[in-house]
């Protein structure tokens, strides 16, 4: 019985997102902390860093890569991303006809903290940082939840006051779960979990200056030893790893989007080596800076021809 009933859910969360989702791509909606998902070839990774959020997959498949680490997750299942994380992503599942569809949702500390602080939900402070990427199993409860969240989008006037309620519900569904305490950990004082997430902002809004290990074993208030071991627990990288990701994926967008050249991007990136970063670069996305850059944008084209020949019929 309660398969059928979340196969029933899923087939109205898949309705409300085509409707919201007429063309491939990433759709914000109304509700600010909501984006809904829509991609019509299983074809190439994506690059980019995930915010703490709560993604479903609602018809496809799709793969997600945290260093060497795969995720791979379905309408059977969530995926949680509890801190920023650079990572890769790809479709495996998607026509046109059957179109991959998905959503996220993005939440804040402050937010789980609420709920931590209104709830009878506890955790361990003391206990060692797990992986911040997990996928579970989505249940009907959760699921109800998510529902309900996307029908607002047809009531805007009710979105301002239901769906910062909805939103904690939703949080609370994900903190009941097996693997809820991941999130509980990064806003408990005194956990190596939260310790290494400060150090992560303070990676993310430095990305391009160069990386000290020991002013970030000061933040986190570890040996230099525990920074590694707790953070490589947590992102499956060492820090000076993540830096790198993050100053490559930041040189892929302005390459995309600004008209500068390889050698003054990799500086403004922080690298101090134009060959350097042409190496680490073709390393990551499997072509040198100039290379990659034609293939995206006769990739960008063909798909963009695709697009308005699927939408003309």
């Amino acid at each position: 019985m309660s398969e059928i009933i979340v196969k029933q859910q899923q087939n109205e969360l898949t309705k409300i997102i085509e409707r919201f989702s007429e063309k491939d791509g990433v759709h914000p909606t109304a509700i600010p902390s909501l984006f809904f998902m829509r991609v019509s070839n299983a074809d190439g990774q994506s690059h980019g860093v995930y915010k703490p959020s709560f993604c479903m997959v609602v018809q496809g498949a799709k793969e997600v890569w945290l260093a060497q680490e795969r995720f791979k997750y379905s309408p059977a299942d969530y995926l949680v991303a509890s801190v920023h994380l650079p990572v890769s992503a790809q479709v495996t599942e998607a026509t046109p006809d059957v179109p991959y569809l998905g959503l996220k949702l993005e939440f804040t500390p402050s937010q789980i903290l609420e709920v931590l602080q209104d709830s009878e939900l506890r955790g361990d402070p003391k206990e060692n940082p797990k992986r911040a990427m997990y996928v579970s199993q989505i249940e009907s409860s959760l699921l109800d939840a998510v529902i309900r969240l996307a029908r607002l989008l047809d009531n805007p006037k009710d979105i301002s006051v239901l769906a910062p309620l909805i939103t904690k519900e939703i949080i609370y569904r994900v903190m009941q779960g097996q693997n809820g305490s991941i999130l509980k950990h990064i806003v408990m004082e005194g956990n190596p979990t939260k310790q290494i997430k400060d150090v992560i902002e303070q990676i993310m809004n430095n990305y391009h200056s160069p990386l000290r290990v020991e002013e970030l074993a000061e933040i986190a208030n570890m040996s230099i030893s525990s920074l590694h071991r707790h953070f490589k627990e947590l992102t499956a990288m060492s820090p000076l790893q993540f830096q790198k990701q993050l100053r490559l994926q930041e040189a892929r967008r302005l390459l995309l989007t600004e008209s500068a050249d390889a050698s003054e991007v990799a500086f403004q990136i922080g690298y101090e080596s134009a060959s350097q970063f042409s190496r680490e670069y073709s390393r990551m996305f499997g072509f040198p800076p100039k290379a990659d850059m034609k293939r995206l944008k006769e990739t960008y084209e063909q798909a963009k021809v695709i697009n308005e020949q699927v939408s003309s019929v």
